[in-house]
């Protein structure tokens, strides 16, 4: 169903930029954002959090050291 949406500029290039570097379009990443927000899709720390179950308490120690990187916005990126 089509849908009018109104984004600030600013946001939609930040919006374009990420579906470039995404490989993707600004729809996708849009409807990727509302089915996360809805709870329709797991997040990456829900993904994460169900796999490294198996871990042992060290394992999973280390496996949260090495993500954190992920949690990090560098400006560059957005340019």
């Amino acid at each position: 169903m089509p849908i009018s949406l109104r984004i600030p500029p600013d946001k939609e290039k930040i919006i374009q930029r990420f579906a470039k570097k995404a490989g993707t379009t600004k729809t996708a990443i849009i409807l990727n954002a509302v089915d996360e927000k809805l709870g329709l899709t797991k997040t990456r720390e829900q993904l994460i959090r169900e796999l490294a179950g198996w871990l042992t308490h060290e394992e999973a120690c280390e496996l949260r050291e090495n993500l954190a990187v992920f949690d990090r916005i560098y400006e560059g990126d957005w340019e």
